[in-house]
C-alpha cells in the first residue's frame, strides 16, 4: 500500500487568524495535489514564543476541541485528509501542554500527543514555563490510511518514546518542529534518520522557516521524509515556504524489519538500566 504524506514549513506572523489562513490554503494546495495525510509544524498558529518568558504568551493556549480544531476538523472531513495539528492546549488555570491533535479522514478527533521531553535551553527555549511534561504517554492512531504516531521537537534527542512508537506498530512518525540554524543544524539530519532507521518505520519532519521577531536566529526549514532504511526521500529548502510531499509505500517497513531483524533482536532482559533515575 502506498500512500501520500506532506508536512508544512510557513513563515510565522504574530497574528493567530492569518497563521490558521496560512494553513488551510496549506491542507487546500495538499488536498489537490492527492495529499492523504498531512502534519503542520511545531505551535503552528503563531510566533513560537518559547524562546522568551514572558506570561502573555499563555492567552494563546487553546481548550481541544476547540475553534481552531473545530476549522481543522472540517478540512479534514472535506479532503479526506488526516491532518496532525501541533497546538497549544489549555485544560485549566496553571495546565498547559505542547500537544499534537489527530484528525483522521472523516472529521472526527482521534486523541492527542502531548510532548513528553521539556527543554531549558538559554536563548533558544523556556518551554518549562509555558507547558506540563506530556501525560498521554507515546499513543499510536490507527488513522484511516496508516498507524501514527507523532514525536515534538526537543522529544527527538530521546530514543525510547521513538522506540516506544515503533513497538506499537507506527507506520509513519511525524516529528514537528522549531528549532534555529545556530542551535540544531548539526544535528537535524542525524537524530530523525537514526530513528527511522533503528525502528523501521517512515519519518516525516518539519521545521519553521525564516525569522521570527522573538528569535536571535533563523529557523533553517529543510523538512524532510526519511525511508525505513534512512534514504531522505525529498527535502524542502532553507529560506522557502513550502509544502513537502513523498509517496510512502508501506510495504517497505515489513522487508525492511525482516532483513533488519531489530525488533527479534532486542534483549530486554538486560535492558534494566534505562529506567533507572540516576546512573
Amino acid at each position: 500500500m502506498k500512500i501520500k504524506a506532506a508536512v508544512t514549513q510557513i513563515s510565522a506572523v504574530e497574528d493567530t487568524q492569518a497563521m490558521i489562513e496560512k494553513h488551510v490554503a496549506a491542507v487546500e494546495e495538499a488536498a489537490a495535489q492527492g495529499v492523504q495525510v498531512m502534519c503542520f509544524q511545531e505551535l503552528f498558529s503563531n510566533l513560537y514564543f518559547c524562546v522568551v518568558e514572558d506570561y502573555k504568551w499563555f492567552e494563546l493556549a487553546e481548550k481541544i476541541p476547540g475553534p481552531t480544531t473545530d476549522r481543522m476538523c472540517e478540512l479534514a472531513k472535506k479532503f479526506n485528509m488526516v491532518i496532525v495539528v501541533p497546538m497549544y492546549e489549555y485544560v485549566q488555570p496553571g495546565i498547559y501542554y505542547n500537544t499534537a491533535v489527530i484528525i483522521d479522514a472523516d472529521g472526527a478527533i482521534l486523541g492527542k500527543y502531548r510532548k513528553v521531553h521539556m527543554p531549558h535551553v538559554a536563548d533558544c527555549g523556556h518551554e518549562k514555563l509555558y507547558f506540563k511534561p506530556g501525560n498521554l504517554g507515546f499513543p499510536v492512531f490507527d488513522t484511516r490510511y496508516c498507524k501514527l504516531g507523532v514525536y515534538i521537537c526537543y522529544d527527538r534527542h530521546f530514543p525510547e518514546g521513538a522506540r516506544i512508537l515503533g513497538l506499537k506498530g507506527a507506520d509513519l512518525v511525524f516529528i514537528p518542529a522549531a528549532t534555529l540554524k545556530s542551535v540544531s543544524s548539526h544535528l537535524w539530519h542525524v537524530e530523525q534518520r537514526a530513528h527511522a532507521i533503528a525502528n523501521g518505520y517512515y519519518v516525516g519532519t518539519c521545521n519553521r522557516i525564516g525569522t521570527e521577531r522573538l528569535a536571535d536566529g533563523v529557523y533553517y526549514g529543510s523538512s524532510y521524509f526519511v525511508s525505513p532504511t534512512g534514504q531522505i526521500l525529498v527535502q524542502g529548502s532553507e529560506d522557502k515556504d513550502e509544502i513537502i510531499t513523498a509517496e510512502l509505500d508501506l510495504s517497505l517497513i515489513r522487508k525492511t524489519r525482516m532483513e533488519w531483524a531489530f525488533y527479534r533482536d532486542r534483549r530486554t532482559e538486560v535492558y534494566g538500566d534505562l529506567v533507572i533515575d540516576e546512573p
